[in-house]
């Protein structure tokens, strides 16, 4: 079974009370970064009712001098099968973003890279299932570990190689997630050791264009213009990149609202590329005086 990408709130809300999917699982995915805000804690003061934390900072490769590569098959069979995920599983991730949805379309897209394609984002995140007036508890979900398969889908996954060699064959189309300030140059972030900019030949669509005001996923119609107006045909192969590889999930995610359903993420992104790719492969338009 392949579920909808999006569910709604009122339709979580009444699978929560019926129980008519017996292998819901809904999965709370919020992620600060290291030294900020605790996460885990949050949830456990505060979650949908049935849900259990899935922790990206535990979930991902720890020997990577980058922030947030995907783990092993292995390891991420291990963590989600005690999270009581199975085979059989709909999943359902959610995040705590005052905006909405931020880190949620990752999970969504870890999943599916992993070969788990049953696998659904909240819209609207937790902040839009309170406003609805929906509850939530700090009551701990009791799970019981089953045992989880996974395969990994490499056609979803871009390598720095991959975008090595795509900046001489063009194979793909890279749209970068990240907002114009970080991809043109002049938004740098304290603490994060490297410079904005992009990588060549890469076009910008802020993932945050893809959400309304209130948080919630755009029409279709306007995300395919939104696409459209960047210049990108969605018949062709696409990969997304930004900072760390979160949000350019968002992109991903959109697409497959498209029916684009083959949309790949460079896992690196702009946090490897800036350390490993050649100079005059990154552009800083700034430095550049562009």
């Amino acid at each position: 079974m392949v579920s909808r990408a999006l569910v709604s709130a009122g339709w979580l809300s009444v699978a929560l009370k019926t129980r008519r999917a017996p292998a819901l699982r809904v999965l709370d995915t919020t992620w600060y970064s290291p030294g900020s805000k605790d996460a885990r804690k949050e949830f456990e003061e505060r979650h949908i009712p049935g849900a259990s934390f899935f922790d990206l900072e535990q979930c991902k490769d720890q020997q990577s001098p980058y922030e947030m590569m995907l783990p092993t098959t292995s390891q991420f069979a291990k963590y989600a099968g005690e999270l009581g995920i199975r085979n059989d599983s709909h999943v359902v991730v959610y995040d705590c973003d005052s905006a909405g949805m931020l880190y949620a379309p990752r999970l969504w897209w870890m999943f599916r890279v992993f070969g788990h394609h049953n696998v659904s984002v909240l819209d609207g995140g937790l902040a839009n299932w309170m406003k609805q007036g929906l509850p939530v508890t700090s009551e701990a979900t009791p799970v019981t570990p089953e045992t989880f398969r996974v395969t990994l889908n490499q056609s979803l996954l871009k390598s720095f190689e991959d975008i090595q060699e795509n900046i001489s064959s063009k194979r793909f189309q890279l749209v970068d997630a990240r907002s114009e300030g970080r991809f043109r140059g002049p938004e740098p972030k304290p603490g994060e050791g490297i410079e904005p900019g992009h990588i060549l030949g890469s076009v910008n669509i802020p993932f945050s264009n893809f959400r309304t005001k209130d948080g919630y996923e755009k029409p279709v119609h306007e995300i395919r213009q939104l696409f459209q107006d960047r210049g990108i045909d969605l018949t062709k192969p696409l990969t997304a990149t930004c900072r760390r590889g979160v949000t350019a999930c968002h992109l991903a995610l959109a697409s497959f609202l498209l029916g684009k359903e083959d949309t790949a993420v460079y896992d690196g992104s702009w946090s490897e590329w800036f350390h490993r790719a050649k100079p005059e492969h990154k552009v800083f338009e700034k430095r550049n005086g562009v």
